[in-house]
């Protein structure tokens, strides 16, 4: 590891200590290429055997602009620059990696049992829309509870407004965000508050602006196997493997991240005989032994064999998969919601959610709808559940929507607390979505800053898909390239600051504290789900845990308007919460009231 921070990439631009740089570009279907050194000078590049091209440079420093010239005169951008001088399409510029001085260079991170994730958009998260404006509210966040924010993709994408799922400079934080300096600021005053920052990242794809990588080496893609965003990429080849495999090393190293999150893995078409996924989580734990790192996937299939665990329960390769089975079955619960991918839980949406809090997936090997008929998911109660990130709302499920509606708008505000109490006093790994701790009611909508053919190949695209839903004409869809539409998306502090915001911060805040206290530090040796649970009725339920230290944490849920009987707590079992009129004494009584949850733990040994 240096002790520099900085990561020494096979591609692209490194600065020498002693002055100079190396540029070096993949580039195997062309015969000469160049490198233009500021606005004029071209210096040719020295090409090898296996397409790679180089060339050593005196006299350069940070602060140098670069490009790479084809042989029809165009000028690209290096697709691993650490910055850029202007945008996508423009030249990039040189960065000294380790001239950042870090204020907490000694911070390893934080237990995957302790962590709370907050994930915020940087662009629309603060008025500001950058890294600086993020950095202001961590004192607010650090209160709330939250012990790791995750930031959506960062890595430079065409235009200023976007998710940033269409990055196409994957080493280079988005200049519109602030740059390599504000991140590194910004992870340094996170740590600074004993909080970890993890960022999302892309590798199934690049976005359709700015990526030209095709026009020199168009064998980094496969045209023979297909993705929902154009041929897939051949990380087969050692040298767009190099590329892949490097890149979280790169951002867990130079800017000191504490975790990842790999976006949709399931669109990952790899035909190597190792998956390069598996050499990428490998590749980590080897070059981070003496700290913290998490890795979490979101994966459509549900499976569990890149998330081993070892004989004292570490992970091997991925820490934890993002469970879209809980969200749908809570959102089903709290809307009543029963078209799209919805419809497979509308029928006992309760049960649904009672399996993932007992089990992990809800889907396991059953048919599923959207999967046209084909079974989905792989038998999951033998992971323990520290291996599950839940959440009720996140970009996804709120971006996807038509008009972008929050929970909130939604459901009754009873129903939705229970659900979120449900959610955050559980041991699998809980996720806040930014605004979602005061009740932000502005709506998170799907915004790109696309120009010409591309941005109306994206408006219409956008609205062809919600034609089948009868509630949205196209016309209403909202235009992802109106910079009002990026606007609407932006958080309102000023109803954080209200009473009503206030109050509801507060519920979260309280509940996350009895997180920490009590649930928290008993997660560590957990093996398994180590679940029971009692259906009480069709709205009803309760499920008991065996915590790692011998507790057990039990969790009784009436989400229906009447009371049922339910089970007592033991006798020497501490009540941690309770919601609704009455519930911690009707259940010491053997009732649970309507709209309710009540938890309790029985303590083992002291944590």
């Amino acid at each position: 590891m240096s002790d520099g921070f900085a990561f020494h990439k096979s591609w692209g631009a490194e600065l020498y200590a002693d002055g100079g740089a190396r540029f070096r570009l993949w580039a195997p279907d062309i015969e000469t290429l160049s490198l233009r050194l500021g606005r004029e000078t071209d210096l040719p590049m020295q090409r090898t055997a296996d397409g790679w091209f180089e060339l050593q440079a005196d006299g350069v420093a940070a602060g140098a602009e670069y490009g790479f010239v084809l042989p029809d005169g165009s000028c690209v951008p290096d697709p691993a620059a650490r910055a850029q001088a202007d945008d996508v399409h423009g030249l990039s510029r040189l960065v000294d990696p380790a001239a950042y001085r870090w204020r907490t260079p000694q911070w390893r991170g934080r237990p995957w049992e302790e962590t709370v994730i907050y994930e915020l958009h940087v662009g629309t998260f603060s008025q500001n829309g950058d890294f600086d404006g993020v950095q202001r509210r961590l004192d607010y966040l650090a209160q709330l509870g939250v012990t790791a924010i995750e930031l959506m993709p960062v890595a430079q994408f065409g235009g200023n407004r976007g998710w940033g799922y269409d990055g196409v400079l994957l080493y280079c934080p988005h200049r519109a965000y602030g740059g390599a300096d504000g991140l590194k600021r910004l992870v340094d005053a996170a740590h600074e508050r004993g909080m970890m920052v993890f960022l999302d990242v892309v590798y199934n794809h690049f976005g359709p602006d700015g990526n030209y990588i095709h026009s020199y080496a168009p064998h980094f893609f496969d045209a023979t196997q297909q993705t929902p965003w154009g041929p897939s990429i051949r990380f087969e080849h050692p040298a767009v493997r190099a590329f892949f495999t490097e890149n979280p090393l790169y951002w867990l190293e130079e800017y000191r991240l504490d975790g990842l999150r790999f976006d949709a893995i399931d669109q990952i078409a790899d035909q190597s005989e190792v998956m390069v996924l598996e050499d990428m989580a490998t590749a980590i734990r080897d070059y981070f032994p003496d700290r913290h790192i998490h890795l979490a996937t979101e994966d459509e299939r549900n499976i569990v064999r890149l998330h081993p665990r070892d004989e004292e329960g570490r992970p091997v390769l991925f820490t934890a998969e993002w469970n879209d089975d809980f969200h749908h079955a809570a959102h089903v619960v709290a809307t009543g919601e029963d078209q799209g991918y919805y419809s497979d839980f509308a029928a006992d949406p309760v049960g649904h959610l009672l399996r993932c809090l007992t089990e992990g997936f809800a889907f396991q090997g059953e048919e599923y709808g959207p999967w046209k008929g084909r079974p989905r998911g792989v038998p999951s109660q033998g992971q323990p559940p520290t291996a599950f990130v839940t959440f009720i709302q996140n970009h996804d499920q709120i971006g996807n929507r038509a008009m972008g509606e929050r929970l909130i708008t939604m459901s009754d505000r009873r129903l939705l607390d229970l659900l979120s109490a449900i959610h955050l006093l559980t041991p699998q790994m809980p996720l806040l979505y930014m605004g979602e701790e005061y009740g932000e009611t502005r709506p998170f909508l799907f915004f790109t800053d696309f120009h010409g053919d591309l941005a109306k190949a994206v408006r219409e695209g956008r609205r062809r898909e919600f034609g089948a839903f009868s509630a949205f004409a196209r016309a209403e869809i909202p235009d992802p390239n109106d910079p009002a539409t990026f606007e609407a998306s932006q958080l309102n502090w000023a109803l954080a600051d209200s009473a009503e915001g206030e109050e509801i911060r507060n519920f979260y805040a309280r509940i996350l504290e009895l997180r920490r206290r009590h649930i928290a530090p008993r997660l560590a040796g957990m093996t398994s789900m180590q679940a029971s649970s009692e259906r009480l009725n069709d709205m009803a339920f309760q499920v008991a845990w065996s915590l790692g230290d011998g507790s057990t944490l039990r969790l009784s849920a009436n989400l229906g308007e009447s009371s049922v009987a339910c089970a007592l707590p033991a006798e020497d079992a501490e009540l941690l919460y309770g919601s609704g009129d009455g519930a911690l004494t009707a259940i010491l009584g053997g009732s649970l009231p309507g709209r309710s949850v009540v938890v309790s733990l029985q303590k083992g040994l002291t944590p």
